[in-house]
Order: C-alpha cells, then structure tokens, then sequence
C-alpha cells in the first residue's frame, strides 16, 4: 500500500510557501502520494478559533513579520512581505490550482501552486484580476484562460468547498498542514518531524 499524505494549504499563506517545494521533494524522496487540498483558511479560522492577520493584536503582527524574515533568511528563501499590491480574493488562486489538477495530470496542481506562490511571494507580482492569475497559469505551461473559466465553475467550487470542510473535519486549523496515517503535522517547520515518520514507514 502506498504512503499517502493529505496536504491542505492556501497560497495566502507566506507559509505555505516557505513549505511548498521543500514538502514536495520530502513526499517525491519517500514515494509517497501526495493528496492536494488547497482550502480557505478564513473559514477554517472561524470555526477554529484563529484570527485573519489583520485583526491580530498588533504585537502579533509585528512578531509574524519578525518570524517571516528570519525564517527567510534561514531557508534562503526571497519573500516580499509588504506587497505593493491588493492581495486577490484567496479563493482565486486556491480554485485555479484545483482546476490544473482537475482538468490536468498528477502532478499539476503541486507545478501550478509552485509558480502562483513564486509569483506572489517572490516577484510581487499584481494577481488583483483575473489577467494576472491567467499570465502566470500561461508561463508555468497551462492554458491560463481556460484554467481560469474552469475554476470559476460550480464543480471546481464545490470542489474547493468540500476540501475546506475536510480540512475542518481532520481538525485542520492553519495552513500549511500535512495528515500522515491519521497524524496531523501543522507548519512547515514541523517538516522534519513528517520525515521522521515518513522513514518509520519505510
């Protein structure tokens, strides 16, 4: 029986990002199937007891950003913390991703989630309309166009709505997070602790 592992995150997330790629190769290094669950973390906050950025207590949010560059720098990973941008409506990136995997092969959704991270982490890139999020689906190899009319679609959100409630199911209450075996690894620096219980099962 193959190693599975349900991987929920949002490309909202400056942590997810920082995860991303470095989880993938975890999961391509152990053979193990990685199940995408993109999701939105504003739902989930709510039923878990978190809070959107913007309404931490400001002590908070300066810390948040305090941990971001450290963990920057220690990864040697860029980030743009302050964007000059409107950040899109999270769903936009999370739907497009699910559609690459949907209308795509294995794989898709992890090379689609790559760029749209790097696009808004990294380059800083304005993802506020529909363009943008098509020009970067276009360069990562996707027809963007098509991508983007798909993800609008009622089965691409039903899709995306049942993701978000299986994450609160898994007791899912950030993002990233990562269920191994029933286990639940929340953060991408508790990555070490899934390759230790990915090497136990061999």
């Amino acid at each position: 029986m193959s190693t599975v592992i349900r991987y929920f995150y949002n490309h909202s997330s400056p942590w997810s990002y920082f995860g991303h790629n470095r989880f993938l190769e975890l999961a391509a290094e152990h053979g193990a199937e990685v199940v995408f669950r993109p999701c939105e973390s504003h739902i989930i906050f709510a039923q878990s007891g978190g809070l959107p950025v913007a309404k931490r207590a400001p002590q908070r949010q300066a810390y948040r950003i305090a941990e971001l560059k450290r963990w920057g720098e220690y990864l040697g990973l860029p980030m743009v913390i302050e964007s000059a941008h409107e950040p899109p409506p999270m769903d936009w990136a999370n739907r497009l991703a699910i559609a690459a995997g949907e209308e795509g092969e294995a794989g898709d959704m992890g090379k689609l989630s790559a760029a749209l991270f790097a696009a808004r982490w990294v380059e800083d890139r304005d993802l506020s309309d529909p363009d943008g999020m098509i020009a970067v689906a276009g360069e990562a190899g996707f027809d963007g166009k098509a991508l983007w009319e798909a993800s609008r679609g009622d089965e691409i959100g039903a899709l995306y709505d049942a993701y978000t409630k299986e994450a609160m199911d898994a007791n899912v209450f950030g993002a990233p997070s990562y269920i191994l075996d029933g286990e639940l690894y929340w953060g991408q620096d508790r990555l070490d602790f899934l390759a230790r219980a990915l090497e136990r099962w061999g």
